[in-house]
């Protein structure tokens, strides 16, 4: 089974995918973002590298999808390739940081990688006000995302919101993580997994 959790920058993606598996016992594909070598330079000069990092993106996650469909274990994915393509590309290419050029080439990249791939069994989306972003964002102090301002953030967020509206691929649980706290209260994680234990039950 492929269980994916997806959200903006600082929705709690990857502490949520971390709590998760170690209570499933599932495997955790996490987002590249450690070895990534374009995101400092991207973060600096957003358009002279923005079609470079949604490239790379693209194809760790493609590599990722791969490996989940091969693999017999649960695997609990941080962000989907529908999130780099359906909001963050199309988001840089509106806010003029991507030439029609370069996201033409992106989105066709995408269309052939989407038409050999298969759509997650189950998507978890944590939506999250700009407020709580930032407060994340500024607790776990990545140096390259001080520069990200509440309007690239808000814009992220109206697309996400627009996004998931329309999501047909599978079943979804939409969690409102500005009113839950999985991480210090125990209770609310609970809920959480008995959500997941409901839609994990109807897809069997």
């Amino acid at each position: 089974m492929h269980v994916a959790i997806a959200g903006n920058i600082g929705s709690g993606k990857t502490t949520l995918t971390g709590l998760l598996a170690k209570h499933y016992k599932w495997k955790a594909q996490y987002e590249d973002v450690e070895d990534n070598p374009y995101l400092d330079d991207f973060y600096s000069k957003m358009e002279r590298w923005s079609f470079n990092l949604q490239v790379y993106f693209l194809n760790s996650r493609f590599r990722q999808i791969l490996d989940i469909r091969r693999d017999k274990k649960t695997i609990i994915q941080d962000r989907t390739i529908y999130e780099d393509a359906f909001i963050f590309a199309p988001n840089l290419h509106a806010m003029g940081l991507m030439t029609n050029r370069d996201y033409e080439n992106y989105r066709s990249l995408f269309d052939l990688m989407e038409s050999v791939t298969e759509s997650p069994d189950l998507l978890i989306y944590l939506r999250s006000s700009i407020p709580n972003l930032v407060g994340q964002i500024h607790k776990r102090g990545r140096e390259y995302e001080n520069s990200i301002s509440i309007d690239y953030l808000s814009r992220l967020n109206e697309r996400y919101e627009a996004w998931i509206d329309k999501y047909d691929k599978g079943n979804v649980i939409i969690l409102d993580v500005d009113e839950i706290d999985f991480v210090d209260n125990p209770e609310d994680l609970g809920e959480i997994i008995n959500k997941i234990d409901a839609e994990i039950n109807g897809l069997f």
